[in-house]
């Protein structure tokens, strides 16, 4: 059954708005997967802050050009599915790229990073990046080591003079 103008308009709008609250997006085909596992990388999805959305590639390409950003309609193929990632940059980047592995039928198109359109490869390249929180957790490693690294050498010095006074209590018993 045919969409009314109306309700196209209305996606049209719907999708712009996500575009624009959404820190980044992946554009990816979906054909021949399984509406149980597009079910399963919707939960995903949603536990970090993303969504998934099936789109028809006119409605996309008309979505950017009525933002004042022309989208090649060539670039996107198959069934299209659009990512958005509202917390974590490169959530929902890692998300499609472990899914892609398990599922053949899920390949990565291209994606939107602070509003401009980049390629496939530099998803995929984003995808291999630690998360946020991995990063902050190796930012506190590296703040943390050289105290941790100080408090050692003096804790060394004390050691050391506890083993040199047992020396001398033993050798004088």
């Amino acid at each position: 059954m045919a969409k009314s103008r109306e309700k196209k308009e209305a996606e049209v709008k719907d999708l712009q708005t996500r575009l624009a609250k959404s820190k980044a997006a992946v554009f990816a085909s979906q054909k021949g997967v399984s509406v149980r596992d597009i079910n399963a990388l919707r939960r995903e999805l949603k536990l970090q802050n993303g969504e998934l959305q099936a789109i028809k590639k006119t409605l996309l390409v008309r979505a950017f050009s009525q933002a004042g950003r022309p989208l090649d309609a060539n670039l996107l193929t198959g069934t299209l599915a659009v990512a958005f990632s509202f917390g974590d940059e490169i959530a929902a980047a890692k998300t499609i790229q472990n899914f892609s592995k398990k599922n053949e039928g899920m390949v990565i198109l291209g994606g939107l990073l602070d509003q401009n359109f980049v390629d496939a490869a530099t998803v995929k390249r984003l995808a291999m990046l630690p998360g946020k929180q991995e990063l902050l957790g190796q930012l506190v490693r590296t703040i943390q080591a050289p105290v941790s690294g100080f408090v050692n050498v003096l804790a060394a010095n004390l050691r050391g003079l506890v083993q040199v006074l047992q020396a001398i209590k033993q050798s004088k018993t």
